[in-house]
């Protein structure tokens, strides 16, 4: 296992980062539109109606719109304003302390019969806050399992199961719906250009999965996980770890306050959008229709649904002081996105001459005819999208970069032959979620070893991938068949979401 995942290290290190990725794909982009330009081909461009022809891109006029449009493709691209919108506001009550807080409280009113479930539940549900549960809920999770007389490290594995492996899990709407949903429309739309997607296409189901996750990784721990763990001789520590699972009355007060808060928030919302006659309603009276002013307010509301606790929370408790403090907050929170801006830039340059070469089509077209040359049934495609997300995992951490590179592929391809971009990027959010927590590539990856070097001074790649890698596979394989059967059984994927596709 670990010459495995070295060999896997290995070659993820020589890969390029993400930015540099898009950069050579829009090279291979320009040189292949002009190597196909020269073709005729037999299919019909469903845009248009007529004959498909790739465009020759390496042409004078067409690379000079490409530098004079390149600030407003960027500036436009869907993705950005929706992601950092959403994250501005986590951010606030993150680094106030109300999100960090919440987790504590959660934590601490849980029966020690229940840990187990619990921990990998607060770990699913934290994915709303992204980075805020891998630096909080594992290291708690290990905390609470020691003062419990178990082995911390099953702590710690079921707090990264829920965290990381549960990541596509969620009792409520995060970023990462917005920033899915973003790239999944822009690439349905290389098929059909009037395609529109809810930002909660996949709420329903990533909802009850939050439960599933927790039942997978609770038998995962107790029978799986700690059994093997007991043969590990836990190190004697220098020092008392911080007891993070710890809060002040006043901190206690300032979360009820703040929470109470929250609570008026929706209750007010969901008061306003009661009436038939709401301004939050469609012209045709609906609430779930992407047209609807609700459905277009997801990510301020978002925004304000995690900017207004966050802000109550930081003043009582002395965290922000004043305004500067609240605006710093978030300048703090934009920080954390410098690299996302910059993969942002060449991957809207490169989605633009994409789009513009027609090469997506052809290659969907294409897919498709192979696919139905194939015949496999449905679910077979499905099963086979979540196996190749996992195997790009391993080599590309970025949940974004990867959906950004392959989802211009697989979804116009997968529509051509019936089977929806929302129940592609369901199955795409099942592949990622699940091999998270064996990659290297993972971006905490080191931070999960220096948590479990706390208890095992040796402990290395291998130790956390021993420990993960059960999680993983039973995550992959009961998830999939999670995915599968909401299928059969015609269950909502999210709002205005669908199975299929209509092939006409």
């Amino acid at each position: 296992m670990d010459r495995f995942l070295d060999r896997i290290e290995r070659t993820g290190n020589r890969l390029p980062d993400p930015a540099m990725l898009f950069v050579y794909c829009l090279g291979l982009v320009l040189v292949l539109s002009a190597l196909f330009s020269m073709f005729s081909f037999s299919y019909i461009n469903p845009r248009t109606g007529e004959a498909l022809q790739v465009a020759n891109l390496i042409d004078a006029d067409y690379l000079a719109d490409l530098f004079a449009s390149m600030v407003n493709t960027f500036t436009s691209f869907a993705p950005l304003g929706m992601v950092l919108a959403s994250v501005m506001g986590v951010g606030i009550a993150e680094s106030s302390g109300y999100i960090n807080i919440a987790l504590k409280k959660m934590v601490r009113v849980t029966p020690d019969k229940l840990l187990a479930p619990a921990v990998v539940f607060i770990g699913a549900v934290s994915s709303i806050a992204t980075d805020a549960g891998y630096v909080l809920v594992i290291p708690i999770g290990a905390i609470i399992f020691k003062a419990a007389g178990r082995h911390p490290l099953a702590g710690l594995a079921a707090a990264f199961a829920g965290v990381s492996g549960g990541f596509s899990a969620g009792l409520l709407p995060s970023a990462l719906d917005p920033l899915l949903q973003s790239f999944t429309q822009s690439a349905a739309q290389l098929f059909d250009p009037d395609y529109q997607m809810n930002p909660l296409a996949n709420y329903y189901f990533t909802f009850c999965s939050t439960f599933l996750v927790t039942l997978m990784g609770w038998f995962v721990t107790e029978r799986i996980v700690e059994p093997h763990l007991q043969s590990v001789e836990v190190s004697d520590e220098e020092g008392s770890v911080e007891d993070m699972s710890s809060y002040s009355a006043q901190e206690n007060r300032a979360f009820t306050v703040s929470s109470l808060v929250l609570l008026g928030m929706g209750l007010a919302l969901f008061a306003l959008c009661l009436p038939e006659t709401s301004p939050m309603r469609a012209a045709d009276g609906s609430l779930t229709a992407f047209s609807s002013p609700l459905m277009r307010s997801i990510v301020p509301l978002i925004f304000i649904f995690f900017l207004t606790p966050g802000v109550i929370y930081g003043r009582m408790t002395g965290t922000f002081k004043n305004h500067r403090d609240v605006i710093g907050s978030m300048s703090g929170s934009m920080k954390t996105m410098s690299s996302y801006i910059v993969m942002a830039f060449f991957c809207s340059q490169f989605l633009k001459a994409f789009g513009d070469s027609n090469l997506g089509t052809l290659l969907a077209l294409s897919g498709a005819d192979l696919l139905q040359a194939m015949n496999l049934p449905g679910q077979v495609t499905i099963v086979g999208i979540v196996l190749l997300t996992a195997v790009v995992n391993l080599c590309v951490g970025s949940a974004s970069a990867k959906w950004a590179i392959i989802g211009p592929i697989f979804v116009p391809m997968l529509m051509a032959v019936g089977i929806s971009p929302e129940l592609a990027q369901a199955a795409y959010r099942i592949g990622d979620s699940s091999s998270n927590i064996i990659t290297p590539m993972m971006s905490y990856y080191p931070v999960i070893i220096v948590f479990t070097q706390r208890y095992v001074k040796n402990a290395g790649i291998g130790t956390v991938a021993s420990m993960m890698m059960p999680y993983s596979i039973v995550f992959m394989i009961g998830w999939t068949a999670f995915l599968l059967l909401f299928w059969a059984l015609g269950l909502p994927l999210g709002i205005g979401a669908t199975y299929t596709y209509p092939i006409m």
